[in-house]
């Protein structure tokens, strides 16, 4: 909760911080870069920083903050704060670089806004910030704490059992520790992180869901290759894809996410396009594997087919579940799949039983798109639970 004194310095300034946060997160990676090379070589996602996304994630972030601190002062923002906590813990992200991040963020708010940072402004966002960074610390070490690891130690070696091709875009890897111990445990819908050097000595890292359920001796992970006309390919997707195969070491950390399958025995919305699918099938092997008889309804859209990556695992595992009902949308169906239609996704086709809890997983179009219309139809926002990797342009959107 903001103090009496910074509340309405924060609710007078939100609105030029607001218009001036791009140039600040942009002016603020400048400097933080500058200052530590090595966090763009070995941390943050030099993709993601090079079309601006994860500017525009950091700067939709704490404005965000800001907002729900001023909307709802009794409430902690804990959808928002999850994800990102669960994100950083994935990176191994420590207590100790939130003071760095400080010292750059605050330069750079000086140096954009100029006199208007006043003493009185300086310290009203110095306690937004610190609010939020150590509400995140907390959640971190309380998920440090659960993995069973010290704070930031989360990596460990794993060895490629078994790699397969399944669509021409898409690999799968099975991932077991080179010990010989078990994978370990998960909860079905988790992703881990994948770090990987790359031919200029950089380590990138990317999360990737976990695609198989839970109780096996090993993990697998499905990577689509990242090609786009429009941005530069995957460096990731594009390394493990063109140099890793059965026997090689990867560097791959604990769990973490928390678009988790929900206990108890309520009406499931399992919602995915393209790789999007992958947290969905460890949730449905997990309830298969359970003997679950929820009622389940999937609904997957892709390109075609031949695009759908696990999809005969898929048919079996609906099959395997007696409450469960699959609907699947192809841009180019073709004779493959008489079955399925064509075109996007129509909410308004989905039956949805009272009290159905959905889970979405895809390109963000898609999660906008999906998530507008199930609140269009009446299931609750606080129903709709998603996923994102990468920055999360949605944070200011909420």
């Amino acid at each position: 909760m903001l103090s009496t004194e910074s509340a309405p310095v924060v609710r007078a300034t939100l609105p030029a911080v607001g218009a001036a946060i791009d140039e600040i997160a942009a002016l603020f990676y400048r400097r933080l870069f500058a200052a530590h090379p090595e966090l763009l070589r070995d941390l943050f996602n030099r993709g993601n920083q090079a079309n601006g996304e994860q500017r525009k994630a950091l700067a939709g972030s704490i404005a965000a903050f800001a907002g729900l601190l001023l909307e709802r002062p009794d409430e902690r923002p804990d959808a928002l704060l999850s994800r990102i906590a669960h994100k950083h813990a994935s990176l191994g992200i420590t207590s100790e670089q939130y003071k760095v991040v400080h010292t750059h963020l605050f330069a750079a708010i000086a140096e954009v806004l100029g006199d208007a940072v006043t003493p009185e402004v300086a310290a009203a966002w110095d306690e937004v910030y610190w609010l939020m960074a150590n509400a995140l610390i907390a959640l971190e070490a309380a998920l440090y704490q659960q993995a069973g690891t010290p704070e930031g130690e989360v990596w460990r070696r794993m060895r490629v059992a078994e790699r397969r091709q399944e669509t021409p875009d898409t690999i799968s890897l099975l991932l077991r520790p080179e010990d010989g111990s078990p994978a370990g445990t998960f909860r079905p819908g988790q992703y881990v992180s994948v770090r990987v050097e790359l031919p200029d000595g950089a380590r990138q890292i990317r999360q990737y869901s976990l695609s198989a359920a839970p109780g096996r001796p090993d993990w697998r992970i499905t990577v689509k290759r990242v090609r786009d006309a429009d941005r530069p390919e995957g460096e990731v997707s594009g390394r493990l894809h063109e140099q890793v195969r059965a026997g090689d070491p990867l560097l791959v950390s604990a769990p973490f996410g928390d678009l988790v399958l929900p206990d108890g025995d309520g009406p499931l919305l399992l919602a995915s396009a393209g790789i999007g699918s992958t947290p969905m099938l460890a949730m449905l092997g997990h309830l298969a594997a359970t003997g679950s008889t929820r009622r389940v309804a999937v609904v997957h859209a892709d390109r075609s087919p031949a695009d759908h990556a696990h999809l005969a695992e898929l048919l079996q595992l609906v099959a395997a579940l007696p409450g469960a009902t699959l609907r699947r949308w192809y841009e180019e169906p073709g004779e493959a799949a008489p079955e399925a239609e064509t075109g996007l996704v129509d909410v308004d086709a989905l039956e949805l039983p009272e009290g159905v809890t959905a889970y979405l997983c895809g390109p963000l179009p898609y999660l906008r798109a999906m998530r507008g219309g199930l609140l269009r139809r009446g299931v609750p926002a606080s129903a709709v639970h998603y996923e994102v990797f990468g920055p999360d342009l949605w944070l200011g959107q909420e």
